[in-house]
C-alpha cells in the first residue's frame, strides 16, 4: 500500500465533545460512537441502507415544508449517513472519507468541461447532452475494466416509482414504447383486470397451493403482489406520457391525505371527541368538508 492509499481511521474524541461545526470533529465524534455506543457498534453498511433512504426522503419533505431548522436537521441526518458509512469502510481498510471526497471532486471536474476547460456550451440542454456523453464514456471505461454494461444499468437508485419512470424513459429512447397515451391506458386497464382476477380467483389459488379457500389470502399473496406491481408500473407509464413526475404526484397525494386527516382530527377535537370516538360516516363527512379548504 502506497502512502497515498493509506486509509485514515478517525480517532475517537475524548471527554464530552462540543458542536464545533468542523468536519474533523464530526469524524472523531462518529468514531467515539462506534467505540462506546452499543447500537452504533452493531451496525453494518448493509444495516444502514434503510436509514439512508429514509433520511433522504425526510430531507425532501423538509425542503418542501421550507423550514430552515428542519432542513438543517435533515441535512445533518443525511451527512450522518455519509460519515457513518465512511467510518465503517475505513475500519474495514477499504477507503476513508478523503477518498470519497476526492472521487466526488474528480467526477465533478470531469463532468463539467464547460466550466473548467475550453468547451463552450450554449444552454442547459447542451450541458445535459454533454453530461450524458461523459457518463457514456465512463461506462465504456468501466466495461474495458471488465464490468459489463447493459442499457438500463444507469438507472439511478430511488423509490420504486422513480426507478419505474426512469426505466420507461430509457426504454422509450430505444423505441420500446407506445406512440401515444392510449396504449398506456389500455395496458393499465389490462393490469388492473389481471389484479382483480388474481384477487377473486380463489379456486385457482387453492388448487395451485393445495389448501383450503379459507387460507387463500396467505397462499396467493405473491401472485397478487406481482399483479399489483404491474398496476403501479402501468400507472407510472400514464404519468410519463402526461409529462408528469409519478413520485411527485404520489407525494402530493400523501400530503393531501395527511392534511385532510389533520382537519378531521381538529374538527373532532373542537367538539370534545377523538378519532377513536368517531365512526366512518362522521369522518367521511369531515373528509368531504376538508376538500373545501384546499387551494
Amino acid at each position: 500500500m502506497t502512502e497515498q492509499n493509506i486509509i485514515s481511521v478517525p480517532m475517537p474524541v475524548q471527554g464530552t465533545p462540543e458542536a464545533s461545526g468542523e468536519l474533523t470533529d464530526l469524524l472523531s465524534l462518529m468514531a467515539r460512537l462506534r467505540a462506546d455506543c452499543p447500537w452504533d457498534q452493531k451496525q453494518s453498511n448493509h444495516s444502514l441502507i434503510p436509514y439512508a433512504i429514509e433520511e433522504a426522503y425526510e430531507l425532501g419533505e423538509a425542503v418542501q415544508a421550507d423550514d430552515d431548522e428542519d432542513i438543517k436537521s435533515e441535512l445533518g441526518d443525511v451527512l450522518l449517513q455519509v460519515v457513518f458509512h465512511c467510518q465503517l469502510y475505513a475500519e474495514q481498510g477499504r477507503f476513508d472519507i478523503s477518498d470519497v471526497i476526492s472521487t466526488l471532486q474528480q467526477k465533478l471536474i470531469r463532468r463539467h468541461p464547460h466550466v473548467f476547460e475550453a468547451e463552450n456550451l450554449a444552454d442547459e440542454a447542451a450541458v445535459k447532452v454533454r453530461w450524458d456523453e461523459i457518463k457514456a464514456e465512463e461506462h465504456q471505461a468501466a466495461a474495458a475494466r471488465g464490468k459489463p454494461h447493459r442499457r438500463l444499468d444507469a438507472i439511478k437508485a430511488g423509490s420504486a416509482l422513480m426507478q419505474a419512470q426512469e426505466v420507461q424513459k430509457q426504454a422509450a429512447k430505444l423505441g420500446f414504447d407506445w406512440p401515444g397515451i392510449e396504449g398506456a391506458f389500455d395496458k393499465l386497464d389490462e393490469e388492473i383486470n389481471e389484479l382483480k382476477a388474481e384477487v377473486r380467483d380463489k379456486s385457482k389459488s387453492a388448487a395451485k397451493y393445495n389448501i383450503s379457500e379459507a387460507n387463500i389470502s396467505k397462499a396467493n399473496i405473491r401472485d397478487i403482489e406481482k399483479e399489483l406491481g404491474d398496476c403501479f408500473f402501468g400507472l407510472v407509464n400514464v404519468a410519463r406520457k402526461l409529462n408528469l413526475d409519478a413520485e411527485a404526484a404520489a407525494l402530493t397525494c400523501v400530503h393531501k391525505f395527511k392534511s385532510r386527516f389533520a382537519y378531521i382530527e381538529t374538527q373532532l377535537e373542537q367538539v370534545g371527541k377523538s378519532v377513536e370516538d368517531s365512526d366512518l360516516t362522521e369522518m367521511d363527512r369531515l373528509w368531504e368538508a376538508a376538500k373545501q379548504y384546499e387551494c
